[in-house]
């Protein structure tokens, strides 16, 4: 029992430090998007179009990977928590 509160306050910490860590590259990246639409915006050409809006999938991509790995990570754990339960 002990154990688990310890691991469940190092994964808090854990995820604590990420949120914060992350906040420079997340004011990068939401620059970089209207910089993007901005210049989407001016009326240019149909290539401008393509690049800001392939530009804005890969921000979102970028965005989405973590949450994966994290949600994969996640899941791993509790089935190998549950398969250690059923054994004890």
């Amino acid at each position: 029992m002990k154990q688990t509160v310890n691991r469940f306050f190092a994964v808090l910490a854990v995820a604590f430090v990420m949120m914060f860590a992350t906040t420079d590259a997340y004011s990068q990246c939401a620059m970089c998007r209207a910089t993007v639409e901005s210049n989407v915006g001016t009326g240019g050409t149909e290539q401008d179009n393509e690049v800001g809006s392939g530009l804005n999938s890969g921000i979102l991509y970028l965005m989405a990977v973590p949450y994966v790995l994290l949600g994969s990570v996640g899941f791993l754990w509790y089935r190998y928590s549950r398969k250690n339960a059923k054994k004890a």
